[in-house]
């Protein structure tokens, strides 16, 4: 006989009876007023001294047992509750019979705290003990997570909050974290060898020839181009719903994961993306949601119906809920395959009605890094040959069905420069001498544009408000308003067909020399993704600011997710010595190349 509870009916007997104060031993004393979970809420950890434990554990997601590798006891692991200009001290056991390690994300600190094993630290040996200690010198919303191998996607990771030593500027009548994160029961080792084996094989969204005799999507044309250079237009996430369970706060969508509110108050949403490969696309439909904070640092309020959160970024938001009812918290997967769901309500047990999944999008021209060509192309009639310009027609765009014949093309109208474009667009010309011409470089972008003007994949023809990071206005001026001294690019590259990743051509195996900076000085990034992918790229042990036309009230962040075929600039300035890690945080991009080391020596020292 199945005697397991059913703990939605039970919560909602609960309510109906009045006897939903027997229920208050599920809510800690913190949560009550902050985040709460109806199965298990995180538990807080705070003060000067903070042991944590590394363990294998069993969890339990949708009613499914699965194996994970948490902090004491819980994934996410605890909520780390810190308070600016305190010190603290925080002893990691790693219970696990291999390396670990715990990078505190955004946090400025010694490079020797930082968490990163073999440019900070050697890392936390098997049955060994590692004590950080660093001086808290900021407030915000940021996290933590693993930074060996791939345990960070078996659940190793929490959250951290950070209070202000003074007045918060943000106010608020209670508050809720809520962890974004993917689960999958494969183990990720075999994650990655999938993809290794082939780059699209967690892609059930292929386009069909039942979508072209419907006449949707892209016609026969475009889809031989496609077919030419290798690529996919579905290709949007590497790892997706198929094998993806998407979470909040440790629960999956059948979960309920119920967070309170009372209808009138203001109440403080703190998100942050622990995914390991998955930048969801946040609403809640019924509210208006006013960004305050990014990467843990305020903005002016800017209200928004949805939101991106690439992996690794946090964001600060709140609602004001009037209404007495339940409201779903819909975080969906880039590539909609999926969702995270969540409810708000003013009392335990209720839900609210979910939105089905969007439309898949498809990847255009301009995340082929043809700038906005895509967008001229959208608006074309391909089987119209007078709307065809020549350059058009050499990419066989004017074609109404017939596949484009590459090796009768010619490259010279296309105006890319001496070296003819292949089919994989391999143009070498259009880059500089510092990109590696290695089989990491699958593509290359011959028209990037800058897109932080623009909300991501899928996000231009939602009919309602969403955010972008020209949106994003700091709220104090910027620290250090100089000018850039100097500018350096770097080129997003990638093999999604062999799943290399790499910065410039080289992956992080293959470079011999880590980025060199000298201590103080100002300095102009500008990254370019050659790749068709979003990578959200972060930089360990500082802020930047996003170069967005805000002058020195440019937002400040410590990750940006650099679209496809896109740019993303933004200004540094090099202010803590040591070695720090730059890379991508889709987890498998870094594991698969995509990480450089940055380091910051002393002026007069040689670099």
């Amino acid at each position: 006989m199945n005697f397991t509870v059913d703990r939605r009916r039970l919560l909602r007997t609960a309510a109906l009876t009045g006897s939903s104060v027997a229920l208050a031993p599920l809510f800690p004393a913190w949560a009550q007023s902050g985040t709460s979970g109806l199965v298990r809420a995180l538990p807080e950890v705070s003060g000067e001294d903070i042991r944590l434990r590394i363990a294998h554990q069993m969890i339990t997601i949708d009613g499914r047992a699965s194996h994970a590798i948490g902090i004491n006891g819980t994934v996410p692991g605890p909520l780390i509750r810190l308070k600016e200009g305190q010190n603290v001290r925080l002893y990691v056991e790693n219970t696990l019979d291999e390396d670990s390690s715990i990078h505190w994300h955004g946090l400025i600190l010694p490079f020797h705290m930082d968490g990163v094993p073999g440019i900070s630290y050697p890392g936390i040996k098997p049955r060994s003990t590692f004590t950080y200690e660093f001086p808290i010198l900021q407030a915000g919303t940021y996290w933590y997570h693993s930074h060996s191998g791939l345990q960070e996607q078996m659940g190793h990771y929490g959250p951290i909050v950070i209070d202000p030593a003074g007045t918060d500027p943000v106010q608020a009548d209670r508050e809720h974290v809520i962890v974004l994160s993917d689960y999958s029961p494969l183990h990720p080792h075999t994650i990655l060898k999938k993809l290794k084996q082939m780059g699209g094989y967690f892609n059930f969204q292929k386009q069909t020839l039942a979508d072209q005799l419907r006449g949707q999507n892209q016609s026969a044309g475009e889809r031989a181009e496609w077919g030419a250079m290798r690529m996919d237009p579905t290709d949007i996430a590497d790892v997706t719903g198929s094998t993806y369970t998407y979470l909040v706060n440790g629960h999956g969508p059948k979960d309920n994961w119920t967070a309170l509110f009372a209808p009138g108050e203001k109440v403080r949403l703190r998100f942050v993306n622990a995914s390991a490969m998955t930048t969801f696309n946040v609403r809640i439909p019924g509210l208006k949601i006013t960004i305050v904070q990014a990467d843990g640092l305020p903005v002016r309020p800017v209200t928004i119906d949805e939101f991106q959160i690439a992996v690794a970024e946090t964001y600060d938001a709140i609602i004001e809920p009037a209404d007495d009812r339940a409201y779903a918290l819909v975080a969906e997967s880039v590539d909609r395959s999926g969702m995270a769901v969540a409810t708000f309500a003013p009392r335990v047990g209720m839900v609210a009605e979910v939105p089905s999944i969007r439309k898949r999008p498809l990847a255009d021209m301009k995340d082929m890094g043809m700038g906005d060509m895509g967008g001229a192309m959208a608006g074309m009639d391909h089987g119209a040959p007078d709307a065809c310009t020549p350059e058009h027609a050499a990419m066989g765009h004017c074609a109404p069905a017939a596949p484009m014949d590459h090796g009768a093309m010619d490259h010279a109208t296309m105006d890319h420069g001496a070296a003819p474009m292949d089919h994989s667009m391999r143009d070498f010309s259009v880059v500089p001498d510092t990109v590696k011409k290695t089989p990491t470089v699958q593509t290359i972008s011959p028209m990037p544009v800058d897109r932080t003007g623009e909300p991501g994949q899928g996000l231009d023809t939602v009919g309602h408000d969403v955010l972008v990071y020209r949106d994003l206005v700091a709220v104090d001026r910027n620290p250090d308003v100089r000018a850039p001294s100097r500018e350096l690019e770097l080129h997003l590259t990638g093999n999604m067909e062999r799943y290399m990743w790499a910065f410039d051509g080289e992956k992080f195996s293959e470079v011999k020399d880590p980025i060199p900076f000298i201590e103080g000085e100002r300095v102009r990034v500008k990254l370019v993704n050659d790749t068709m992918m979003a990578h959200p790229i972060h930089l360990h042990g500082h802020f930047f600011e996003l170069v967005t036309g805000h002058g020195d009230h440019a937002p400040r962040k410590h990750t940006v997710n650099v679209q496809p075929g896109g740019t993303a600039t933004f200004d540094f300035t090099a202010d803590a010595l040591g070695d720090w890690a730059f890379h991508c945080h889709m987890l498998y991009h870094m594991h698969a190349g995509m990480m450089q080391t940055v380091t910051v020596r002393p002026r007069g020292e040689q670099a």
